[in-house]
């Protein structure tokens, strides 16, 4: 009954934000055209469901010649950032190509984020545990820390996430993720403790 709600969840609500993003994106392609050089939509190859690769769509933030597989930005001033890309990133509509990733079913709205397909070699089993589900737009690391946490913190929310995903927690996620991009919360990466990681996850558990 889960995967059939899953999804009946992913097209009932993407559809709607479709219509709804359709002429903003129109309008966010066109501005990224006319500040940079390069295409608007930036395409990768990553790893979905079962490890199959997909080609995952966003909006492109970065200038033509950054390296595809390059560290993501860790502060708004990275210069590889354009202008339009700061302001895309810091508030997550970089990410509304991806709607249609959902919509065609290579991805889901709630799930581990899709990494490269290089990074599954470095995975041990649980790490691979990830590689279960269809990944996320948005998913329990997202909405733990995000850009806050270490790459084994969100790795281990994200198999946490594969062992206990329920309908309900999706929504959970999907709302709290609301309430994260409102505030533009944790966008970009710094320094990490240990302190800070148990407390977001013991947030997370009491909310």
């Amino acid at each position: 009954m889960y995967p059939f709600l899953k999804r009946l969840l992913d097209i009932c609500a993407v559809i709607p934000a479709v219509l709804l993003f359709f002429l903003p994106m129109i309008v966010i392609s066109v501005a990224i055209r006319c500040s940079s050089k390069g295409r608007a939509i930036f395409a990768q190859t990553r790893a979905g469901k079962d490890g199959v690769p997909f080609t995952m769509l966003k909006f492109r933030t970065m200038r033509r010649d950054a390296a595809p597989f390059g560290a993501s930005p860790k502060t708004g001033d990275d210069p590889r950032l354009t202008g339009i890309g700061k302001i895309l990133r810091e508030r997550s509509l970089d990410e509304l190509p991806q709607l249609f990733n959902v919509l065609y079913g290579s991805m889901t709205l709630v799930g581990p984020r899709p990494l490269y397909i290089s990074q599954m070699e470095e995975w041990d089993d649980t790490q691979k545990r990830r590689l279960l589900v269809k990944p996320g737009l948005t998913g329990l690391a997202q909405i733990s820390g995000r850009g806050h946490l270490t790459r084994e913190a969100k790795q281990a929310l994200d198999a946490e996430y594969v062992d206990n995903a329920t309908f309900m927690m999706d929504i959970k996620i999907l709302f709290a993720t609301i309430g994260q991009v409102l505030g533009k919360q944790s966008v970009y990466e710094k320094k990490y403790s240990e302190t800070e990681y148990t407390r977001s996850k013991d947030n997370m558990e009491s909310g």
